[in-house]
């Protein structure tokens, strides 16, 4: 960590300097010695995947903790806070949130919440970058990609958790005439939230309830666990002394999911209402990822696809 100052290849830079796209190639062989070598490795990928399970420290920085990816675009620095609209707000580059500046191997980031901060910028890879705040003691992991190879269904699985809490409530608005009957068929209404690591609720009212009018009936814990296939996913609703339901997990789009009832065979659809955008001004600024620690549960796909 933090062997060698962002380095790379002079004649990368030269052929970024003369293309509208290229690949720039960090090496060990030349230190940088401007800013515009610092700033063209910040751009040379659209978006930079912040990969919290690398991060090394025990500091924390706000803005780098709520986002999924972070990309500096001349000056200015964009983040995608919210899976909902990934891969399509701002074209894939998310919101602005704040701008940014270069030095010969360091960038100062001014966030319009969290305020400034310096980083050193170290090339760990020909695709990932460090960076790494002094006052903190902390270093953030940047994966590199180009929008047109970035696998955004991917990202969706791998943070399933923070996609359900981004609406108010998910309202039931299919079932399927096959399936047995069972207790599920008459909850219309879910919500999760992260409090006490999942949490969620539910409600039997009938379809069409505001939300400001929702009683909540159930409530309980939820978990949802990774697969043997890497595209699907399992929740597990604990009712507090209730018991619990086992569905398979599906993302149709990112305002509709699929929950599959293994032991009735019955399909739910659920469509997310009152829509939560992480903003970078207000109370909505977002919330913090964690270490994605989902467990793995030892099961096949039963739904018939």
């Amino acid at each position: 960590m933090k062997a060698t100052k962002l380095l790379f290849s002079l004649l990368g830079i030269a052929f970024l300097a003369s293309s509208c796209y290229t690949e720039v190639y960090l090496d060990d062989a030349v230190i940088v010695e401007s800013a515009f070598e610092t700033d063209a490795a910040l751009q040379s990928y659209d978006v930079w995947y912040l990969d919290l399970n690398a991060t090394q420290g025990n500091g924390e920085i706000p803005f780098m903790e709520r986002a999924f990816t972070i990309s500096f675009v001349n000056g200015l620095l964009y983040a995608n806070n919210n899976m909902v609209g990934f891969g399509k707000t701002g074209n894939g580059l998310g919101i602005d949130v704040g701008s940014y500046g270069t030095f010969s191997g360091v960038v100062d980031i001014n966030h319009d919440i969290d305020g400034a901060y310096t980083f050193d910028v170290y090339a760990v890879n020909n695709r990932t970058l460090e960076l790494y705040n002094r006052r903190t003691n902390t270093s953030y992991f940047l994966d590199g990609y180009q929008i047109r190879e970035f696998d955004y269904d991917r990202m969706f699985y791998e943070n399933l958790d923070y996609f359900l809490q981004e609406y108010e409530v998910w309202e039931k608005t299919f079932t399927s005439q096959v399936g047995a009957v069972n207790d599920f068929d008459n909850e219309n209404f879910l919500r999760f939230t992260a409090d006490t690591g999942g949490y969620f609720q539910s409600s039997v009212d009938a379809p069409g309830t505001s939300i400001n009018n929702l009683q909540w009936d159930y409530e309980g814990n939820y978990q949802i666990y990774n697969t043997n296939s890497e595209d699907l996913k399992t929740l597990t609703l604990d009712y507090d002394f209730l018991g619990n339901d086992y569905f398979e997990l599906y993302v149709i789009n990112d305002g509709t999911i699929e929950l599959y009832h293994v032991a009735s065979e019955t399909v739910y659809e659920f469509t997310g209402k009152g829509y939560i955008q992480y903003l970078k001004t207000g109370d909505k600024v977002g919330r913090k990822r964690s270490v994605n620690t989902n467990k793995k549960m030892n099961v096949t796909r039963k739904r018939k696809m």
